[in-house]
């Protein structure tokens, strides 16, 4: 983590009575920002949200939303986070119905799996049902025949955008301010402590700050994470049933997610391309050909929408969360593939961060001093 060259505003900016201030300002309007903006908000916290776009309309936008927290695809040191987020996710998804009036389409129908090598070799360590093919077949019907093992996998499912559209709702519903389409270049720095962001188009005050800002978290000073951008492109089908295939399922070649309203996310590649987030044809045909290999049906299912999204990765593919060396500067990004997973445990951990509070997990592995 190396820190950079940043503008220095004089310190009467901030004694102005007539600038607005907020306790505190979140970089990033994606499901970790609003989510983090919203426990703090119900802790009676001003806040005010600073997004480079529209809220909410970049990797969180693009998620598949599966809830994976399997010790097969799960770090270990991120294990016991990923846990307890999943198991808080039915009451932050109710509480965000609520407060909004959005429905978020929690599904628990489980997931399918059918392992990779990797997986059989590390069986002991899977939290799943073994499947015969006659269970297989019973579950669900459309799935090509298959003398290979499958598993069954308790675990949830939620749409992304129907999540992250019920936050911003919800956190307009209580005041949360915005800055849409501003992108912070900066955060400001008075005699050594945090006291506000710069932007391309102005300045915001506040005495504590959160860089929330995903895959453009590096770009913004006094400190350079090594957060990047890793692309993942889907495709969207509408299914010939709405209950043609119930369950998530996964497969080494492809994943399947579908909706209630009769949607199917197939998905999705692991691409460094820098920020690139245009799609290529003979990649959305590979995914279709996969899903279809998994459900013949689907050749009958009309193809909606195709897109790539941006997932902040790290160097030791863990989050980056907690204070910076510069009090009063927070950092909470770097969730790779588990941003929609675990905002409801950075949340709740960092708004104790921000109290003053120890969280009762070690965080020692997501330190942002780990870079320096």
């Amino acid at each position: 983590m190396r820190r950079r060259d940043f503008r220095i505003f004089p310190t009467s900016l901030f004694y102005n009575a007539e600038v607005k201030t907020w306790d505190i300002i979140i970089i990033g309007g994606g499901i970790i920002g609003l989510s983090l903006a919203l426990a703090l908000r119900r802790r009676g916290a001003n806040v005010l949200v600073v997004e480079r776009g529209e809220p909410g309309r970049e990797a969180s936008y693009a998620a598949g939303g599966m809830l994976v927290d399997s010790g097969l695809e799960t770090p270990a040191a991120l294990q016991p986070l990923a846990t307890a987020s999943a198991r808080m996710y039915p009451e932050f998804a109710k509480d965000l119905e609520l407060d909004s009036g959005v429905h978020v389409d929690l599904r628990d129908n489980g997931t399918i799996m059918f392992p990779s090598s990797e997986h059989l070799h590390r069986q002991s360590a899977l939290p799943a049902t073994s499947l015969s093919p006659a269970s297989l077949a019973e579950l669900e019907p459309a799935l090509v025949e298959t003398d290979g093992p499958a598993f069954y996998l308790k675990e949830r499912s939620v749409d992304p955008r129907a999540l992250t559209s019920a936050a911003w709702k919800a956190a307009k519903r209580r005041d949360i301010d915005f800055s849409s389409g501003d992108e912070v270049t900066a955060v400001i720095v008075i005699d050594g402590r945090a006291a506000g962001v710069q932007t391309i188009k102005t300045a915001f005050h506040a005495a504590k700050v959160v860089n929330c800002a995903g895959a453009w978290s590096g770009k913004i000073g006094p400190y350079r994470f090594p957060t990047r951008p890793v692309k993942g492109q889907m495709l969207c089908l509408l299914m010939p049933s709405p209950t043609l295939i119930k369950h998530v399922i996964r497969s080494p070649q492809v994943y399947l997610i579908p909706r209630s309203d009769g949607r199917l996310l197939v998905g999705a590649t692991v691409e460094e391309a820098g920020y690139d987030k245009r799609t290529d044809l003979p990649t959305i045909q590979r995914l279709h050909r996969a899903a279809l290999e998994l459900v013949p049906q689907l050749r009958n299912a009309k193809i909606l929408e195709d897109w790539a999204g941006l997932r902040p990765g790290t160097p030791d593919a863990l989050p980056i969360l907690g204070p910076t060396a510069t009090p009063g500067y927070y950092v909470a990004t770097g969730h790779f593939r588990d941003g929609i997973l675990l905002a409801p445990i950075t949340a709740e951990i960092m708004t104790a961060m921000i109290e003053g509070h120890t969280p009762e997990y070690d965080l020692s592995p997501f330190s942002p001093e780990r870079f320096q």
